[in-house]
C-alpha cells in the first residue's frame, strides 16, 4: 500500500487512503469510525494468518499506537513548559529512570524513546527487516544490548512482548513485510492521543474487534468474549459500593471487571477517588495481555491481574489463605472436563467442601471457588450453562452437581438465577443463566430465591441475538426490588425449592408464554345462537323502517 506524505501535524489527517493522499478527519473519534478502522486493519492481513492469530498482531499494534500518541501529547506539554524539546526529552528520561528505581509514578505514563516512536515504525522500510525491527522495539535488541519498550516499562511485560512480528512457520513469515506494512499504514490513519479518543470508546472498539474474531471462530470464541450486554447486566446487578474490591477468576479480556468500574463512575461521577479496585486472573497469555491493555487504556493502573490456572494456583492469594473480595464476577468456560475428583479432594485452599463436581463439568467447582473468594456479605454473579441449576433434579439416581447445589440452597448461599435469551454466546446457542450468590443475605431475603425469566428480551441479529437494553434494565430493577412480577420473576421459598427437588431453573417457575384459553363447545354454540337472534331482530327492525319510508 502506498504511503502518504506526512505533515508536521497529523492529528486532523487520515493517512493511507487508497490513492496515498491525505484527508481530513474529526478531532474526536466515535465508536462507528473506530469499528470501521479496526475492521479495515483486520482485512489488511486477512488470509495471511487465521483469525485467532491476526487479533494477536493487530491489538498490540493499536495499543502501542495509543501509548506512542499519548507520550507525544505528554511530551508536548513538557516542551511547552520548558520551551525546548531536547530539554523536555531529557527531563522525562531522567524522571522515568528515577521513578523506576524508587517505585513511584513518573511524569509520563510510559516512556517511549525517540527512536521507538510510532513514526519510526511507520517509516521503516518494508525490505524484509520490518518485522525484526518491530519485535526489537517491543522486546529489545539482544545483539546491540538495547532494551525494548517492555524493558524500559516493566508494566508492559507480558503485554507487548507476546507476539513475534518476525514469526516463521515452515520457513515462511507468518506475516510478511508487505502485509505488516499495510497493517501499520491502516493503523496510522488516526491519532489515539488523550484528546483524540475517550478510553472506553477505544475499549468498545477492542470489544467490537474481539466480537468480529469470535464470529469466525465459532465454538472457541467463548473462551475470551462475553457479550457486552450481559456484562452491563452483571454490572447493574452488582452495583458496586465505594472502596470495594471486585474479582474475576477467569477474566479474559477484563471487560466484565471494567464494566463494574465504568458503571460506578457513571453513577457516582463525584466519587472517582472511591471507585472499586479490580482484580483478575487469566490462563491464556495472549488474552491476559489484552486484559492488561484494556486496563491501561482506561488508566486503571491500580488494577491487579495475575496469569495462570486459577483452580491450580490462585494468583491473588493472601498470606493467610485465599484472598477474598466484596464482589466476584465470572464467565468460566462451561462444562470443563479437565479436573479430576482427586484434585478437588486434595485442594490446599479447602474450596470444595460442598463436594467434588463430576469430571464432565467443573461448573460447580467454579461456583465453590467463587464463593470461597467472597468476603462476609459479599456477592457474586456467575454466567453458567442452564443445566447447572437443574441437572440431577427429578432423578432417583445420585448426581454430584445436584448434591452441591442442594448444599448451596440449604445453606442459603444462592440469591437468585436469571435465565438469559438463547443464542447470545459464541460458543453455544444455549441460553445460559446468571447465578447470583450472597454470603450472608439480608434478613428480608433469607430462605428465598429470586428467579427471573428474561428469555424474551432479545433482538435477532446476525450471527447472534442481542440482549436488549430493556431486558438489562428490567432484570436489574426486579432483582434490586426483590419482587414477583407476572411473566418476569418469582420469589421462591426454600420449601418450594425443596419441593422442586432443588431445581432452580427460572423457566420451571416463571411462564412467559402467551396462554391460549379454550372455551367449552356448548358455550361457543350458545353465543353463536344469541348472535344469530340479535342479527335477525336487527334485520326485522331495519325492514320496518324501510317500509315506512316506502323503500321496500
Amino acid at each position: 500500500m502506498p504511503r502518504g506524505k506526512r505533515k508536521k501535524d497529523e492529528s486532523q489527517l487520515v493517512v493511507g487512503e487508497p490513492d496515498g493522499q491525505l484527508s481530513e478527519t474529526p478531532s474526536k473519534l466515535d465508536i462507528s469510525t473506530l469499528e470501521t478502522w479496526l475492521w479495515d486493519a483486520a482485512c489488511a492481513i486477512r488470509g495471511a494468518t487465521d483469525a485467532p492469530k491476526f487479533k494477536d498482531f493487530i491489538l498490540p499494534l493499536i495499543f502501542y499506537k495509543r501509548l506512542s500518541d499519548v507520550f507525544d501529547d505528554e511530551l508536548a506539554e513538557k516542551v511547552e513548559e520548558f520551551g525546548d524539546e531536547e530539554i523536555a526529552r531529557e527531563v522525562i528520561r531522567e524522571d522515568h529512570q528515577d521513578a523506576l528505581q524508587n517505585g513511584r509514578k513518573g511524569i509520563v505514563r510510559f516512556y517511549i524513546p525517540h527512536e521507538y516512536r510510532w513514526d519510526a515504525i511507520r517509516n521503516h522500510p518494508a525490505d524484509g527487516t520490518l518485522g525484526q525491527f518491530l519485535t526489537a522495539v517491543m522486546r529489545g535488541d539482544v545483539q546491540q544490548e538495547k532494551p525494548g519498550i517492555t524493558g524500559l516499562n516493566p508494566d508492559l511485560q507480558g503485554v507487548l512482548d507476546v507476539r513475534d512480528f518476525n514469526e516463521r512457520q515452515s520457513g515462511q513469515r507468518v506475516l510478511d513485510d508487505d502485509r505488516l506494512s499495510a497493517l501499520i499504514e491502516v493503523i496510522s490513519r488516526h491519532r489515539l492521543g488523550l484528546k483524540d479518543v475517550e478510553p472506553d470508546v477505544l475499549g468498545q472498539a477492542y470489544e467490537y474487534l474481539l466480537r468480529k474474531f469470535a464470529e469466525g471462530q465459532g465454538q472457541s470464541a467463548g473462551e475470551f468474549l462475553t457479550p457486552p450486554e450481559v456484562g452491563w447486566l452483571i454490572a447493574g446487578l452488582i452495583d458496586a459500593e465505594p472502596y470495594s474490591e471486585a474479582y474475576d477468576p477467569t477474566c479474559g479480556s477484563a471487560r466484565l471487571l471494567i464494566k463494574i468500574r465504568l458503571r460506578f463512575e457513571r453513577e457516582h461521577p463525584d466519587q472517582l477517588s472511591r471507585r472499586p479496585r479490580l482484580f483478575g486472573q487469566e490462563l491464556n497469555p495472549t488474552t491476559y495481555a489484552i486484559a492488561k491493555m484494556n486496563m491501561i487504556l482506561h488508566d486503571y493502573a491500580d488494577a491487579r491481574l495475575a496469569i495462570g490456572d486459577t483452580f491450580l494456583n490462585p494468583g491473588l492469594g493472601a498470606y493467610s489463605g485465599l484472598r477474598r473480595f466484596d464482589y466476584v464476577v465470572a464467565n468460566p468456560m462451561w462444562n470443563q472436563d479437565n479436573y479430576t475428583p482427586t484434585f478437588y479432594e486434595n485442594d490446599a485452599w479447602k474450596r470444595f467442601e460442598a463436594g467434588a463436581p463430576p469430571k464432565s463439568s467443573a461448573d460447580w467447582g467454579w461456583v465453590q471457588h467463587i464463593f470461597a473468594a467472597l468476603k462476609e456479605g459479599g456477592r457474586a454473579a456467575i454466567v453458567l450453562d442452564t443445566g447447572a441449576v437443574s441437572r440431577g433434579s427429578g432423578s432417583k439416581s445420585s448426581n454430584k452437581e445436584k448434591t452441591i447445589r442442594q448444599a448451596f440452597i440449604d445453606h442459603d448461599w444462592i440469591e437468585g438465577v436469571i435465565l438469559l435469551p438463547e443464542n447470545l454466546f459464541y460458543n453455544t446457542t444455549a441460553p445460559g443463566i446468571i447465578l447470583l450468590l450472597h454470603r450472608d443475605k439480608p434478613e428480608s431475603r433469607k430462605q428465598q430465591f429470586l428467579l427471573v425469566n428474561a428469555s424474551n428480551y432479545f433482538v435477532k441479529e446476525k450471527p447472534k441475538n442481542r440482549l436488549t437494553d430493556e431486558g438489562i434494565a428490567i432484570a436489574s430493577e426486579v432483582y434490586h426490588a426483590w419482587e414477583t412480577r407476572d411473566k418476569l420473576s418469582r420469589v421462591v421459598t426454600l420449601d418450594e425449592a425443596k419441593e422442586a427437588d432443588y431445581n432452580l431453573s427460572p423457566s420451571q417457575f416463571v411462564d412467559v408464554s402467551e396462554k391460549t384459553v379454550h372455551r367449552p363447545i356448548a358455550e361457543i354454540l350458545q353465543d353463536l345462537e344469541q348472535a344469530k337472534q340479535t342479527r335477525e331482530k336487527a334485520d326485522e327492525e331495519l325492514a320496518a323502517v324501510l317500509a315506512k319510508l316506502g323503500l321496500k
